[in-house]
């Protein structure tokens, strides 16, 4: 019989993924340029008309000059593109960039070379001019010239758009017709913008990658089982940095194709690239209900959708969408089964912190902050000396056949309470397996008395402790919903005992 491996003590090493150069920006279609030059000052919101003018500006409102750092610097246009990019990008202060010195200036880094503005004038200008004694004689044939830049710089533009657009279609017509088939990312328009952009900062994608029990779960799990993956079409939803697409792809997969609504799609591509795996891995970028994907159908759908308390985020109703449009009969969603627990807990500090703090503040009466305070559920690591009840299971979800209805659902429960104490809090936690067809079976949990993971555990605060002995029954019931003005958000409500109290996680 499988046995299931438990990732708490794993010791292999993520693969560490090499950092990629940012992707160039593209500019939209549809906005037509204005007859008159607006250019956005570097240290205030003023827009001025022309360049000369804004340069002028700055010398006098904000007592710094671009040309004497121009020369101070000895900047050629490299160094004063990265300068004017770095002053936008960083919105540096006029004291801090008067002070730079040295040889290694604080905008050497390449990842300022990315245009800060789109269009942005002082882009345009010749640095040789500027630091030349003939930068102030001849201020018109230096706006000329900006203006004959910009207009060189919009065609341009134009054309590297026009060749993108024909390039994408070249790699997906090539799909279609079983040829050679690159990674590439295909433009959506943004219905979630807040939430995708999110996933497009560097710092979620590494906390994610560092969480070794999630990483390596989703790596034995495919390695372990290359039987599941030989020669199958594999669809990742909301890939990321492509982790789980090249442990597919590394696993045997014919064909992986990763989709990703938000910024992070670029460096995936060039992941890939970086791998030698973009005959394998297709990468597309927009939302999962909206693109089209080079397929028919898949044979395996796999995802990293949890969040916290599980159902946080609501990405498994695009899992969902996908099982129901692409995938094979026969197919399989992983993982494929997962369980949401709870169990007391008893941490009187904790609670004085968090919520008695407010009887008494600074010597006055803060009581009614409570109210505001109470909902909010926590999400933070506990100590698992802090557990006083036996868990017990509120749902378990089989990803292969739950429906996004069900994902709001109502459950009694009974906590068999073991210690002496105080109840202070309630908290949820979920468990992940891996198990459908596998011979080597994997699986995970968020539980305070396992490895921390970045989901840490979700905390619901009691307004008043509940005094209990060991082997009481604590009854309650819980009910999970989405919150109607913001569907990825969660509307939990508790009730234990006699009390009853509404909680949000956002």
């Amino acid at each position: 019989m499988a046995e299931y491996t438990d990732l708490r003590g794993a010791g292999d090493e993520v693969p560490e993924l090499s950092d990629s150069e940012d992707e160039d920006q593209w500019m939209e279609e549809g906005d037509e340029h204005e007859t008159e030059e607006r250019v956005l000052c570097l240290f205030c919101d003023r827009c001025l008309h022309s360049v000369s003018e804004t340069l002028h500006h700055c010398q006098v409102d904000h007592r710094i000059s671009i040309e004497s750092l121009v020369k101070k610097h000895r900047l050629d246009d490299y160094g004063y593109i990265k300068m004017i990019n770095y002053i936008r990008t960083e919105k540096c202060s006029v004291e801090s960039l008067a002070s730079c010195s040295g040889s290694v200036l604080p905008w050497s880094g390449d990842e300022y070379m990315k245009p800060a503005l789109p269009d942005d004038a002082l882009l345009q200008i010749d640095v040789e001019e500027l630091s030349g004694d003939a930068a102030c004689d001849d201020v018109s044939t230096w706006v000329q010239r900006a203006h004959e830049a910009e207009e060189n710089l919009s065609r341009a533009m134009e054309d590297l758009h026009k060749l993108k657009t024909f390039a994408q279609g070249l790699v997906l017509n090539s799909d279609v017709t079983q040829k050679r088939v690159g990674s590439v990312a295909e433009l959506r328009e943004d219905e979630d913008e807040a939430y995708f952009s999110s996933y497009g900062h560097y710092s979620i994608h590494e906390e994610m990658l560092k969480d070794k029990v999630r990483t390596e779960s989703y790596r034995d799990f495919m390695y372990g089982n290359p039987d599941l993956f030989k020669d199958k079409v594999v669809l990742d939803v909301g890939c990321g940095t492509g982790i789980l697409s090249m442990f597919a792809a590394r696993s045997g997969a014919k064909k992986v194709i990763g989709v990703d609504q938000s910024e992070i799609i670029y460096h995936a591509i060039d992941i890939v690239r970086a791998n030698h795996l973009e005959d394998t891995i297709t990468l597309i970028k927009g939302r999962m209900e909206e693109v089209e994907l080079p397929v028919e159908k898949v044979d395996i759908i796999i995802s990293e959708w949890m969040g916290y308390f599980l159902l946080f985020e609501s990405m498994l109703d695009s899992v969902i969408f996908a099982r129901s449009r692409y995938l094979a009969e026969g197919g399989s969603v992983y993982p494929d089964r997962c369980s949401i627990s709870l169990a007391a807990v008893s941490d009187a500090e904790k609670h004085r912190d968090h919520i008695a703090f407010w009887d008494d503040v600074y010597g006055f009466k803060m009581a009614c902050m409570k109210k505001a305070v109470l909902p909010e559920a926590v999400v933070e690591v506990l100590k698992p000396e802090t557990v006083i009840s036996e868990p017990t299971v509120i749902q378990t979800l089989d990803c292969n056949a739950v429906t996004v209805s069900e994902l709001n659902f109502t459950a009694d429960f009974t906590l068999k309470i073991t210690a002496n104490t105080y109840c202070t809090a309630v908290v949820g936690y979920f468990d992940i397996f891996f198990d459908r067809d596998c011979m080597n079976k994997v699986m995970f949990s968020t539980s305070p008395h396992c490895t921390k993971t970045h989901w840490k555990q979700t905390v619901f605060f009691l307004e008043n402790p509940i005094p209990v002995q060991s082997g009481d029954e604590l009854p309650g019931q819980i009910t999970v919903c989405k919150n109607r003005k913001d569907p990825r958000a969660l509307i939990v409500t508790l009730k234990i005992a006699d009390w009853k109290q509404t909680y949000c996680l956002q």
